[in-house]
């Protein structure tokens, strides 16, 4: 049952804008409300017969319903006055109170930003906070804001497990599934979680949003997981308004699309009427507790106000069509059973209405008040963490001997005690020490156990550590960077393997909008350390053309907070994991291990046979200095080359030639890491160089060698003699044509005449 606007939109109404509408219209319906009152019910009553709902319950919603709508209107008014930086309101989507006051403040939650109510609701299970000062501090940008710290207008709680979302567009379904799937392998692996075990993960979006490609990944892995009998408890609530910006949701869609699912429970709620939607979301959220399957909750709403306040409807939008929606508006039905249940007076209802008006007005004048973020050092403090004692501490610290013994087999098999070797097998051996010494990380990707991956790297993980650590995942790369985030959320340590660079970009997302900024909107409350492992780069001699011959990172290189390393060589590597693992696990770092293939099985250096590319493993308490590269003839200065990955060796061979040819020294730096960029190192091996050239395997626009030059510009070095050899702006094609459009040691070689020539 939905209450009815007696005049629809009454003359003196229409100059007016839709928020005030809305606002008019609730104080004229309690206003000329004239029904019959029944006697009113005991607390602990059905607010109205036959409802699951009691009337203290009603009168709980009923205030967090008030508490959201009004800091809408609140919003609405002081974004005109500069005092408030965001008016994407939940007005309409009120019902979702019921959601939260069903649910536990332990049930981690992945917000839809129309969660007024919902927030405010489960705000009453913590007692001593205020739900309308904390939102008010985030409308206002406030430096206090206990949310994000005033870096965005986020609905979050540390205390009440809500993880801060910003504007989603389905991005965070794949990480909430993931978070659901990761409560069952903390069983299973004995990890000690944050949360009751039986908990289930909240995760709520609108009806537009569920037609994304992200949230389709997200169901039909809930689904796969389902079919497979692997416990997936996550409620999926889709708010269905009916519109998404101005794309109308065809009538009956998403029931249509959900409702006859494999593997998704579907279940209908109503949340315009609190009375009613109660017994349904309470039915959705005991299935998904008890059986611990992917559930969906479809919720019915309304939109009320429009998408944000720059939103004009009524320039768009049929007057009529307008008028229905306002007609439905969830306060407007609550408002009627708090009426017609006898719970309150017309007079109660106004007054408990025009008292939150005041209180949330109130609270935005504190708000604005109080300090906002002024200073760039302030801002950034939380995006990219970084405590490099505690970190080389902890890279360096060796696990236990008894354990890595159980693990390689014997002192004698320890891999610091074999012959040299290639870069594949070192990885390898990283690996396995870094599962030994973290009992909380897990491998997991595409082909990695059994297998042991398309070229071996994870070869012997799953014997040593059981399906438990290591498995395989769908081939979906979003769900791979989702499924991280949520064990990284509860407390693990992921490492996700990406099998290809070019896998990488359709669910780069997961890392830049997702990963990456939890830190930053969260103001480091929440983190998800993660160590993301993706094979690269270019030189397979044409086998796989673009999809295996990948060059570029560029996707990578502007993700604020991610780290990228890239080893050339095998010692190097194994350091590296220890150290991206340490800064992981010390400062909840999200960080990328960029491995390239060319160099996996590489042995030799200058001629066949002479084994120049196999090193030693190094010792367990060894490990890289975060931004540090590795340089080659240090003395030399005659020639300074830049490079990374398979520049490294392309270089050494290179500066044989050269220095043969025109009799300089040439001094090779391996950058080693990427992301971000060590300009300061990067001076350093500058500074007294009489030639510079850059050597970068990526393409011509947007490549590494880019940054680097950029880096010896901005430290004054620009009138230094400088070449560079990159790729060319192409794909990869398949055969011997790739090595057309890829550096080589000719081209390096010839880059160096250039400068021998010029100057």
């Amino acid at each position: 049952m939905v209450a009815v606007v007696p005049d629809p939109i009454p003359a003196r109404m229409k100059g007016l804008n839709r928020a005030e509408v809305c606002d008019a219209n609730f104080i004229e319906f309690v206003q000329r409300w004239d029904g019959q009152a029944a006697p009113r019910p005991g607390g602990d009553a059905p607010i109205l017969p036959g409802s699951t709902l009691d009337a203290q319950g009603f009168d709980a919603l009923f205030e967090s319903q008030l508490v959201s709508r009004h800091l809408d209107l609140m919003a609405r008014v002081l974004r005109v006055q500069n005092k408030v930086f965001y008016t994407i309101g939940s007005s309409g989507h009120e019902g979702n109170a019921l959601v939260a006051r069903l649910a536990r403040h332990t049930d981690p939650a992945f917000l839809h930003y129309r969660s007024g109510a919902f927030m405010a609701e489960r705000f009453r299970q913590l007692p001593g906070m205020d739900p309308v000062m904390d939102a008010a501090l985030s409308f206002a940008a406030s430096r206090d804001d206990p949310a994000s710290g005033g870096r965005h207008k986020v609905w979050g709680s540390k205390p009440l497990w809500v993880l801060p979302q910003t504007s989603t567009i389905a991005s965070h379904l794949p990480k909430a599934l993931g978070t659901a799937l990761a409560i069952e392998t903390a069983r299973r692996v004995g990890h000690g979680l944050p949360i009751p075990d039986d908990s289930v993960v909240i995760c709520s979006f609108g009806d537009a949003s569920a037609n994304h490609a992200t949230a389709q990944t997200a169901f039909n892995t809930a689904a796969w997981a389902a079919y497979q009998r692997l416990p997936a408890p996550v409620l999926f609530v889709c708010e269905d308004n009916g519109i998404g910006i101005s794309v109308k949701t065809p009538d009956g869609w998403i029931a249509d699309s959900f409702s006859h699912r494999p593997g998704l429970d579907y279940f209908f709620a109503d949340g315009l009427d609190l009375a009613s939607g109660h017994a349904q979301v309470q039915r959705a959220l005991e299935h998904c507790r008890r059986t611990r399957r992917p559930t969906f909750l479809h919720l019915r709403t309304t939109r009320l106000m429009g998408h944000a306040g720059t939103d004009f409807e009524i320039e768009w939008r049929p007057l009529p069509e307008l008028c229905a929606a306002e007609a439905a508006d969830p306060l407007l039905r609550s408002a009627q059973i708090a009426l017609e249940s006898g719970w309150m007076t017309p007079a109660q209802v106004l007054a408990r209405y025009e008292a939150m008006r005041a209180r949330c007005f109130a609270a935005a004048d504190v708000a604005d008040q109080r300090p906002k973020l002024g200073e760039l050092a302030e801002i950034m403090a939380p995006l990219a963490p970084y405590s490099p004692a505690a970190v080389h501490a902890e890279a360096r610290r060796v696990p236990a001997a008894e354990a890595r013994e159980a693990v390689f087999g014997s002192a004698a098999q320890l891999p610091e005690r074999q012959p040299p070797r290639h870069l594949a097998i070192q990885i390898n051996q990283a690996l396995h020490d870094l599962l030994c010494k973290y009992p909380s990380s897990l491998l997991f990707g595409e082909d990695v156990a059994q297998k042991g991956g398309v070229y071996t790297v994870s070869k012997g993980l799953l014997k040593a550590f059981g399906p438990r650590r290591v498995f395989n995942t769908l081939l979906d790369e979003t769900m791979i960077l989702g499924m991280a985030q949520g064990l990284a959320n509860l407390g693990m340590l992921p490492i996700p393997e990406i099998q290809y660079l070019a896998y990488l970009h359709n669910a780069a997302d997961q890392l830049r909008g997702e990963a990456c900024s939890l830190q930053f909107f969260s103001n480091d409350q929440y983190r998800n350390p993660m160590l993301v492992r993706i094979a690269g780069l270019g030189y397979q001699k044409g086998f796989g053309g673009h999809f295996h011959n990948d060059n570029s990172i560029a996707a990578l290189r502007d993700i604020p907070g991610l780290v990228v390393g890239c080893p050339s060589r095998g010692d190097d590597a194994a350091m590296m994991l220890r150290t991206l693992a340490a800064l992981a696990h010390v400062d909840g770092r999200v960080a990328v291990f960029l491995e390239p293939i060319a160099l996996y099985m590489t042995k030799d250096l200058h001629v066949p046979g002479d084994g120049q590319w196999l090193f030693p493993y190094p010792a367990p308490d060894q490990a890289l200095v975060l931004g540090e590269g590795r340089v080659y003839a240090a003395e030399a200065n005659d020639l300074v080359i830049f490079t990374y990955g398979n520049g490294v060796p392309m270089s050494l061979r290179a500066a044989r030639t050269i220095e043969a040819e025109l009799g300089w020294q040439v001094r090779v730096v391996d950058l080693r890491w990427l992301v971000p960029l060590n300009a300061g190192f990067i001076a350093g091996q500058a500074a007294d160089a009489q030639r510079v050239l850059v050597v970068d395997e990526g393409r011509h626009s947007a490549g590494v060698g880019e940054g680097v030059i950029t880096a010896l510009v901005e430290a004054g070095f620009g009138h230094l003699p400088l070449q560079r050899v990159c790729g060319a702006d192409t794909y990869t094609p398949l055969a011997g044509a790739a090595m057309c459009v890829l550096p080589s040691d000719n081209a390096v070689t010839s880059a160096a005449r250039v400068l021998a020539q010029d100057h």
